[in-house]
């Protein structure tokens, strides 16, 4: 019957084997993690501030029409502003990313020549997005490419039987620049009394909306396109002139047609 032998140092030689199989998985495991999870959780993160951010301007949306529509003189919103800042575009500042022109067929001066509304806007250095609250609308557009879209729309309205078309303008103005990251307070008040402005025009009359593109970096044409001809209904223009886009009002030209453009001036006084 043969014995076997076993060396003193076998044992230790087989503990030492096991010990570097179970290290090397280890280390492979937190390898494929650090590789594949974390740039996972980092674009979930990246997502969870842009819809944030989504809902904090609609908030910020609220206010704005609180001032201008309910007359409440004063609104302040706390937030968290994630991923980015949260900047205030003054109207005269240049280049506004874009005017509002609005007139009739005639040579008469226009109604609106050449409106800028300012706007409250959410760059995002993470997700390359930028969210702007600008003449009542929010509204989105990636930078790393062309395209945007409104998030929630602003009050226009056309009136079917009395034929009366309601466009309101919105002006974001502030006494200087500012920009916040973190935690932040928006502070708001309406600035004046809002200016009201109704046309009355016989039969026949065609209205025109000119939406001017002035600053290709911050272009949210496609957005304020896809307002304008679907859910108001307006007819464009062609062929496209550069930068500016028309599009002629919904209204019955048969019939006489009033128009009615309101004004408001919102002044940011804090962030």
């Amino acid at each position: 019957m043969s014995q076997h032998t076993t060396r003193p140092n076998d044992r230790g030689v087989s503990e030492a084997i096991g010990f570097m199989l179970i290290f090397g998985i280890v280390i492979a495991g937190i390898g494929l993690v650090t590789l594949y999870g974390y740039p996972l959780l980092l674009q979930q993160q990246v997502s969870a501030d842009e819809k944030i951010m989504e809902k904090n301007m609609i908030v910020l949306q609220n206010d704005v029409k609180s001032l201008a529509y309910k007359t409440v003189p004063f609104k302040e919103t706390s937030l968290k502003i994630g991923g980015g800042a949260l900047s205030v575009y003054n109207s005269s500042y240049t280049p506004a990313s874009s005017t509002i022109t609005i007139k009739n067929g005639s040579a008469l001066p226009p109604y609106v020549d050449k409106f800028t509304s300012g706007d409250l806007r959410y760059e995002s250095l993470s997700a390359q997005t930028d969210i702007s609250l600008q003449n009542g609308a929010v509204v989105m557009r990636p930078r790393v490419q062309p395209g945007s879209t409104m998030i929630a729309e602003p009050r226009w309205f056309y009136d079917e039987p009395t034929n009366t078309m309601v466009i309101n303008l919105i002006n974001i103005t502030s006494t200087h620049i500012m920009a916040k990251e973190g935690i932040g307070t928006v502070q708001m008040s309406l600035v004046g009394k809002p200016e009201y402005f109704p046309y009355q025009e016989p039969n026949g009359t065609f209205l025109y909306l000119e939406y001017d593109t002035t600053d290709s970096k911050q272009d949210y044409s496609v957005a304020w396109d896809n307002y304008f001809t679907k859910t108001l209904n307006m007819n464009p223009v062609l062929p496209i002139v550069g930068s500016k886009r028309t599009y002629i009002l919904p209204t019955d030209t048969t019939r006489p047609v009033t128009l009615i453009i309101k004004k408001f001036e919102v002044e940011i006084k804090s962030i």
